[in-house]
């Protein structure tokens, strides 16, 4: 069998590749509506949910949908008898060759060396795992203590689970964020949960055995995890406001980065001077980040005038300005971001702490820094709890904006 598949997506890659060569060519394209992708990874299928519509002059736009998510995008197009779709903000892509109501080809992360895992897709299949489930025989609702995992030793989480008949929804929470809009089913006692964001594909199986979980945690191209549970509704997580903080005898920050014009920034400009700033250290390539700038983008165009700037740094998959402002470029147009971003270089650890190097430790991207009229940092925020999250996203917003309107009041 697994000869057969192997054999399979050569040809499909030959397949594409005389496509990509042949543009002249469009074959009958492929029909709209509700689709079933899978990425074929660690010997395992993980699937996700898309939507297929056309707009005029037979633009394809492609609709991810995670649960209660839907990405749109629309920057898709045709390349021969193969389909190219674009991540929207982040550096991957699919591209594969259709035929009637079926697809098959790869999921591509461009910026990683040999970063190619076969994907294939079904028109009309809308359940996520499991056409015909047998009856749920648990209810996982609540909130589970959870434990990750691996060789390098066992991590805590919060996972938050929803579940209406053999549908299940949720997420866990990690200190670095969490893990996003999962959707999934159950199939008696068996969970299966997984997300396609574009960046990440998150897939997850385990057996539920009263108030205890234990599966196994399969990340992209190589990561794979066990994982066990306890229901716990009192669990929670380290503060994310104590994990990173200033080294003592600090009471700012400083830096001096590039902005995407090429000219060098810094707090002592005057244009921060007596004003609230929040410093957002991201990354485009990650999806947490996605979600707190699209938070901020819309807080900001609604704060601007009130005395407040927000100033991005971001570290990218390469130390290559020009990659970095194409890939900022992207974001903030997707998003309408109006206020600055800087480039601090790679998204390796060893570039934040050089341009920040009185931070105690970096742990997360996203992390977020607010600092006061006079300059000093009041609080620094490590991760980011999306909207994902539910209540916890909600407390957020609310801590948030009050933590800002006691800062631009004073």
């Amino acid at each position: 069998m697994l000869q057969k598949v192997i054999i399979l997506f050569v040809f499909t890659s030959w397949l594409i590749s005389c496509a990509q060569k042949n543009t002249d060519y469009v074959s009958d394209l492929p029909v709209e509506g509700e689709w079933r992708g899978i990425i074929h990874t660690l010997g395992q299928e993980l699937p996700f949910n898309f939507k297929l519509e056309y707009q005029l002059e037979q633009q394809p736009i492609v609709t991810l949908i995670n649960g209660e998510e839907n990405i749109q995008i629309t920057e898709a197009s045709f390349r021969g008898d193969s389909i190219y779709i674009p991540m929207h903000i982040f550096d991957a892509s699919i591209i594969a060759y259709y035929q009637g109501n079926s697809m098959i080809g790869y999921w591509v992360k461009n910026y990683a060396k040999d970063y190619k895992i076969p994907f294939s897709a079904n028109l009309g299949e809308t359940y996520r795992f499991f056409e015909s489930p047998a009856p749920a025989s648990v209810d996982i609702t609540g909130k589970w203590e959870v434990y990750f995992e691996n060789k390098s030793g066992k991590n805590l989480a919060v996972g938050l689970f929803q579940q209406n008949g053999n549908k299940v929804t949720g997420t866990f929470l990690r200190p670095s964020g969490d893990y996003r809009f999962l959707a999934g089913q159950m199939n008696g006692n068996a969970l299966s949960l997984s997300t396609f964001d574009g960046e990440h594909a998150y897939l997850f199986h385990a057996i539920i055995d009263g108030d205890q979980i234990k599966g196994d945690f399969f990340s992209g191209k190589t990561r794979h995890d066990t994982w066990t549970a306890t229901r716990n509704e009192d669990i929670s997580l380290a503060d994310p406001l104590a994990l990173t903080f200033l080294k003592e005898g600090y009471e700012t920050v400083g830096f001096s980065l590039p902005d995407m014009n090429g000219n060098l920034d810094s707090l002592s400009n005057l244009k921060y001077r007596g004003k609230v700033v929040i410093i957002q250290i991201f990354g485009t390539w990650c999806p947490n980040c996605m979600d707190e700038t699209k938070f901020l983008s819309e807080w900001y165009k609604k704060n601007k005038d009130r005395g407040v700037e927000i100033v991005a740094l971001a570290f990218e998959r390469k130390n290559d300005f020009e990659y970095a402002k194409s890939r900022i470029e992207k974001l903030k147009k997707r998003f309408d971001v109006q206020y600055t971003f800087l480039f601090g270089g790679s998204s390796d650890k060893e570039f934040t702490s050089k341009a920040l190097p009185m931070l105690n430790n970096f742990i997360s991207f996203p992390t977020t820094i607010f600092i006061d009229k006079e300059g000093k940092v009041r609080k620094i925020h490590t991760g980011f709890s999306g909207p994902g999250t539910g209540t916890y996203y909600d407390e957020f917003v609310d801590d948030f904006n009050s933590f800002m309107e006691e800062l631009i009041g004073e």
